[in-house]
This record gives C-alpha cells, structure tokens and sequence, in this order.
C-alpha cells in the first residue's frame, strides 16, 4: 500500500497541516474541499493510521500526523529540487543572469567578480541591482532576479536555498565632533539613545514593521546607503557601517570609531549568503558568479 503513495498526498497533507484546515488547504490548492478530505483520507488508509484528529472544529494534527510532517517537507523539497535541477539542465546557459546585491557586500569585491564573469561568459548579459533589506530578496520571490546576495535582512524565505558567501565587519562610527565621539570606552545604550541613529531602510514590504541593529528611538531611517555615509561625515547622526567604506574615513580623521555597550541587535558583521528560489536554481552562468563571490 506505502508503494502507490504519491508527491501529490504529501503535498495535500502539508497544505492541510499549514493552513489549519481543510478547506484553507483546498483554496490554497485550488481544490475542493471535498477532494482534500478524500486525498488525506486515502493517504491514512495506506499508511494504517490517522494522520489528523477530527472530533474538533479545526482538524488537529496527531502525535503521529507531527512526526511524519517534517519528513514529508523533506520529500516535497526533494522533488521539488530534483525538478528544479532538470529544468536547469534542459535550460542550458541562462539568456542572460539577472543579480540581486546587498548594498553591504564589498563593492570591489563585486567588480573583481563581474570583471571575471565578463571574461567567461562574454556573450552573456549580467543585470545588477544593488539594494539593501527585503528590496534584495523581494526581485528573487517575484521571479525577476535568478540570485540575491543577502547581508542586511538576514532572513532566509522558506522556499529559498542558501549558501554562505563571506562576513563583512560592521563598525559603529560617528563625526569627530559628534558628543559621542568624545566618549572613552563603552557607550552606555541609554546615552546613544539620547542621539540620533541614522538606520538604512528600503523599499520593500518585508521589513515593515521591523528594525535591524536599532537602539536609539530617535532614528532618521535612510534608503540610500551613499547619504547616510555622507550625512555620519556632517554629524548628523551616529551609526552602523561596513568597515570598508569608512575605513578611509576614519584613517584621515573624518569619521570616529565609538564603542556600543554589547547589544544583541547591534551586530559586528554582516554575514552575506547567495539566496535563490528552489524552484528556480542558478543555471551554469549563475554557479559560476556564486563561486567567484564566495571568494570575496
């Protein structure tokens, strides 16, 4: 009986265990209701035991209904791997790759790996969006960017892969005249508090709502990575950076290193990894740009 189980049971039961009923599971599969309850029927019979307790109003998974879910995601991840990379073999060479890059990852680190890429695939078209947040992962979910390079949002979607890339150290700075800046050793949060941080935000709807390395509750919340570097050189604000893009700065005195008491959501690096739908996996142009940036 286990040997006529099908990819399609499993997905019903994972829809009904994820949506909390079934009627949710058919709408989100686009199936009655009644062909849902049948198809989880059917699968209970062949495995010899329910999978979901239905004396209540809501069907509720059973102890053994729980043990089998996680194996269950782990099969439909297998196909959905194994499908994706035969697409990706039929597909060949991608017509042309289209990247998504967090703002945080070394820039001249990027262009030695677009030099390189130029270099092996001549005749392919390289699309680059430099973003940061939800706005670098938002053009993989829709389909418009085959790879993101993550750092600042570091939150992996479910239906993404990803491979860790590289760490870029993180250093909180502020103008030399900055009150801060004349501060020794650790800064208290309550006092950084007292100042404005300035915090890169974006243009997307995954970060709404949320805050990454934030401290102070007098936050001017900036899109663009280039102003708030210029406006920390005015004094405008104190803030978290990568160390490349200030290390200059801070060598010829325009930016100050200040010390943060230890704080959980202030981090000391940004840790980049290459992100990609699981359905959609970089084909042979798309391998070949992941390795080179996993070189830094």
């Amino acid at each position: 009986m286990l040997d006529a189980m099908s990819m399609d049971q499993l997905r019903t039961f994972i829809a009904a265990a994820d949506e909390g009923s079934f009627s949710a599971a058919g709408r989100k599969l686009r199936r009655a209701q009644s062909v849902v309850s049948q198809t989880l029927a059917n699968l209970e019979q062949q495995i010899g035991f329910p999978l979901f307790e239905r004396t209540g109003r809501y069907p509720q998974l059973t102890e053994a209904g729980k043990a089998l879910l996680a194996d269950a995601r782990a099969a439909a991840d297998s196909m959905d791997g194994f499908k994706a990379r035969a697409r990706t073999l039929a597909e060949g060479l991608e017509p042309e790759l289209s990247v998504a890059v967090d703002v945080m990852y070394p820039i001249a680190a990027l262009t030695e790996a677009v030099r390189a890429f130029h270099a092996a695939f001549p005749i392919t078209p390289l699309r680059l969006y430099v973003e940061a947040l939800g706005a670098v992962i938002q053009p993989v979910l829709d389909g418009r960017s085959r790879i993101g390079i993550i750092g600042s949002l570091p939150d992996v979607p479910g239906n993404c892969g990803s491979e860790y890339l590289l760490s870029v150290p993180a250093i909180t700075v502020a103008a030399p005249s900055h009150p801060l800046a004349s501060i020794g050793g650790a800064i208290p949060r309550a006092t950084a508090a007292g100042y404005v941080q300035l915090v890169l935000t974006d243009r997307s709807n995954l970060t709404a709502g949320r805050d990454f390395g934030v401290v102070s509750p007098l936050v001017w919340r900036l899109a663009d990575l280039g102003a708030k570097h210029a406006f920390l050189r005015a004094g405008l604000g104190w803030g978290i950076m990568p160390q490349h893009m200030v290390a200059e700065d801070i060598a010829r005195g325009a930016l100050a290193t200040i010390e943060l008491e230890a704080h959980t959501s202030a981090g000391s690096a940004f840790f980049m990894h290459a992100i990609y739908r699981k359905d959609m996996p970089p084909g042979p142009a798309g391998r070949w740009f992941v390795s080179q940036l996993k070189r830094g």
